[in-house]
């Protein structure tokens, strides 16, 4: 009879947009010293919120909480343009920390609104990437959050409809609401390219590809991670038991009872680090058979501000024609 199984799922863990976010945080601390204010916390999680301000990183709700002239880091989820000009009003120092796919969308936002288009969001509202994006046009952009909300879109007589996506929600969960789109607006333009993280994608279809044996899925992640909390769904829906947990101290050893294979996956900003603790923790419970599922391979790099460079990023920008 087999033993007691984890299988964890690959990719998992950082995507190029948090290393990259992570990285302009710790690299200012080092080169500025602390204190760096962030706007905002710099990616979803608690444990690296946590470690960035035991290192000197202080985090902020807005902009006006800044010292004047202050230095100031941006989030990964990205701002409306009020925030830069508010920013800039205080004459503080900023340093954009991005997502370079955030910024792709909020392009298409301003590109779409200078031709005069309704944009239809798809999204979840309050979160602070739909916050930004809704903030490049605000008086084009209406969001849609269900198919309810694609029927109701209220649009001018010929106006023409386009739509953008939050970055941090997958094909599966945006296409029933682009359907209903385009069968509302035959003519829906939609971005050049699916503006859905690569990183997204990836981490929902592994959890897919682990759920093909595993009947239950621990899911490493803070309970504000889009990211995170949409992988314990996918697994719930592939027919797992799932749990969203921060670290091996949230694992409740009660869960595992009648289980004996258990998926493991994290959020794309949650520590691989964490991962190794729950299933060294898993391991002490009897799961001591661990496999790695890989389903693809990452190897985006998203280059860092000029400021923050040094010749190995050069070297790997270089090598790296996405970066």
């Amino acid at each position: 009879m087999a033993g007691k199984r984890v299988l964890i799922a690959a990719p998992r863990s950082f995507c190029a947009g948090v290393v990259r976010a992570i990285d302009i945080v710790e690299r200012l601390l080092d080169q500025h010293g602390p204190p760096v204010y962030v706007r905002h916390q710099i990616v979803h999680n608690v444990h690296v919120v946590r470690d960035l301000e035991e290192r000197g990183a202080i985090f902020v709700e807005t902009e006006s909480e800044v010292p004047e002239g202050a230095l100031v880091v941006l989030s990964a989820h990205g701002v409306s343009p009020e925030v830069y000009r508010k920013c800039d009003e205080r004459k503080l120092e900023v340093v954009d920390a991005v997502c370079p796919l955030v910024s792709k969308v909020h392009a298409e936002a301003r590109r779409y609104a200078g031709r005069g288009l309704k944009i239809a969001l798809v999204g979840h509202a309050g979160h602070e990437e739909v916050i930004g994006t809704m903030g490049e046009a605000p008086e084009a952009i209406s969001l849609v959050e269900t198919v309810e909300d694609a029927r109701h879109l209220e649009v001018e007589d010929g106006q023409q409809v386009a739509y953008l996506t939050q970055t941090t929600l997958s094909v599966d969960d945006t296409s029933d609401v682009v359907d209903a789109l385009r069968g509302r607006f035959p003519s829906l333009v939609g971005p050049p390219s699916a503006d859905i993280c690569y990183a997204t994608q990836n981490r929902q279809d592994a959890v897919k590809q682990i759920c093909e044996e595993a009947t239950l899925v621990l899911v490493v992640g803070s309970v504000n991670s889009s990211n995170a909390n949409r992988l314990v769904e996918v697994a719930h829906v592939a027919g797992a038991e799932s749990y969203l947990i921060d670290d091996a101290g949230s694992l409740d050893s009660a869960w595992l009872e009648g289980h004996d294979v258990v998926g493991l996956t994290a959020g794309a900003s949650s520590p691989d680090t964490l991962v190794d603790g729950v299933a060294d923790r898993l391991a002490e419970l009897g799961y001591e058979d661990r496999e790695e599922v890989e389903l693809t391979r990452e190897d985006v790099y998203f280059r860092l501000p000029p400021r923050l460079r040094d010749e190995a990023d050069e070297r790997q920008a270089s090598a790296d024609p996405a970066a």
